[in-house]
């Protein structure tokens, strides 16, 4: 049976959830519509973050991404509900979503948002010589 997309957020457990490491993952084929005129819109996602106990499985990641394929919205929002939607589901101790869409008209857009647990302070970073 295909896939088909999904609001579905899986996730499975930290298998280091002592440490403070961080996931990068790349997903350069993000596509919505403009609200305004329903034509596509592109955009490559970076989501950097600090695990706690949970981390987003990432074929049911691609299947929430592949659900905006069809949605209005504009850049703005779908960013943060992008991140509001992977911090509810793995409850990181850093998020970091950046949305670089493609040129609309003569603009680049680029949208950063950023969601930090309570209490949580980076590591400092370590300078080797």
């Amino acid at each position: 049976m295909p896939s088909a997309p999904s609001r579905a957020l899986e996730t499975f457990p930290n298998p280091q959830p002592g440490r403070d490491y961080s996931i990068r993952i790349r997903i350069p084929e993000f596509t919505c519509l403009c609200p305004k005129t329903g034509q596509p819109d592109f955009a490559e996602l970076t989501l950097e973050y600090v695990p706690e106990a949970r981390c987003v499985e990432l074929k049911a990641l691609k299947l929430y991404v592949w659900s905006y394929r069809d949605q209005g919205a504009f850049h703005e929002a779908v960013t943060n509900q992008i991140l509001d939607d992977l911090v509810q589901a793995t409850e990181p101790r850093f998020m970091r979503l950046t949305a670089e869409f493609n040129v609309r008209g003569g603009i680049y857009t680029t949208v950063v948002a950023e969601h930090r647990a309570a209490g949580w302070e980076a590591a400092q970073p370590v300078r080797l010589r």
